[in-house]
């Protein structure tokens, strides 16, 4: 039911708690590839403790359990924690960088710039990174974060103020991961990996709203970089440890699950704490990744350029996550509520 220009309800029907929301335009939101994403949007409207509605967003399409670009939040003191909602690559994430240089000043050196990054930076199904870390640091790691690379040279405290969440959820505790989780990520921190990941090196083509446009530094003409991945074989490792458990304790939910992908637990039980810890270490190790990279990144630039860290002038803009739940407060219905988004 089309509520306005670019956004669409999913009237509540069956078991669903509350109703669809889905943010798009008319061409997106039609044609029959939509019908499984739809049903997915309402599978997760069943769940304990949904407010609002189960949301999904322009990018919807077929995911685990949720649709990928689904959005729900849970009441934190009555709702569930899904492992397959956060999905398997925690904290798989989007990190710009802006820069001191002009496409002008990059064009002519491009095709060496894009090689020595290929060459510096470990990609590809498994790879490893130049980082040997012993099973104590990694786990410093974990509860850290993002301040822990920068402790160790890889970066500055400027990174941090423009990072999410300043790069760590203090909740991780590496004591819930499994030692197959610790023994996967242990070898992968500075590395890109496979599937829709990226190194991009890119320039500023327009402008849309000056004023914000200038407050975020970005001029016309500008390079930038943008770097996109998670949390490699550990996040990937957790998520899997958590869904074969939770499956197995489906049975003894109170409610009905509409797809056994949708194995949750309920957030405040030991099962669904146990699994927002662990969670947060995955999230921790790729706050942490994305900011080796991005040093790593700086250090290219500038044998490549010839230039110093000023001139080169590459700062973080952002870096924000989109696989991820978060403990966080809205207001619903004219009432602020504790929620797991």
């Amino acid at each position: 039911k089309q509520v306005d220009t670019y956004q669409w309800e999913l009237p509540r029907s069956g078991n669903m708690r509350v109703p669809g929301l889905v943010f798009a335009n008319k061409d997106m939101a039609a044609g029959g590839q939509q019908n499984e994403p739809l049903k997915q949007v309402a599978n997760v409207a069943t769940l304990p403790g949904i407010v609002k509605a189960s949301m999904a967003m322009p990018d919807m399409h077929w995911g685990y359990g949720f649709p990928i670009g689904g959005v729900a939040a849970f009441e934190w003191d009555n709702g569930i924690i899904s492992p397959g909602g956060v999905g398997y690559d925690i904290n798989c994430g989007v990190r710009l960088a802006v820069t001191a240089l002009l496409e002008k000043d990059v064009r002519s050196r491009l095709e060496d710039l894009v090689n020595a990054l290929y060459q510096g930076i470990p990609s590809g199904v498994g790879s490893t990174g130049p980082l040997k870390l012993s099973l104590r640091d990694e786990k410093k790691m974990l509860e850290q974060g993002s301040r822990r690379a920068i402790q160790q040279g890889f970066g500055h405290d400027d990174d941090l103020e423009h990072t999410e969440d300043h790069g760590c959820m203090p909740e991780a505790d590496p004591e819930v991961i499994s030692p197959r989780a610790l023994d996967r990520g242990r070898r992968q921190l500075g590395t890109l990996g496979s599937g829709n990941h990226f190194v991009e090196v890119g320039v500023v083509e327009k402008i849309h709203d000056p004023d914000i446009g200038s407050a975020f530094g970005l001029t016309q003409g500008q390079v930038t970089l943008m770097l996109h991945t998670g949390s490699r074989c550990l996040g990937y490792q957790v998520c899997d440890d958590f869904l074969a458990a939770m499956v197995k304790q489906a049975r003894k939910l109170d409610f009905e699950l509409p797809d056994r992908q949708l194995a949750c637990a309920m957030i405040d039980s030991p099962a669904g704490r146990r699994y927002y810890r662990a969670m947060s270490c995955a999230a921790n190790f790729a706050w942490t990744n994305r900011q080796v990279l991005l040093h790593r990144c700086r250090e290219i630039f500038m044998k490549v350029m010839g230039l110093g860290p000023k001139a080169l002038g590459m700062n973080l803009l952002y870096d924000v996550s989109h696989n991820i739940a978060k403990q966080e407060r809205h207001m619903v219905d004219g009432e602020e509520r504790l929620v797991c988004v």
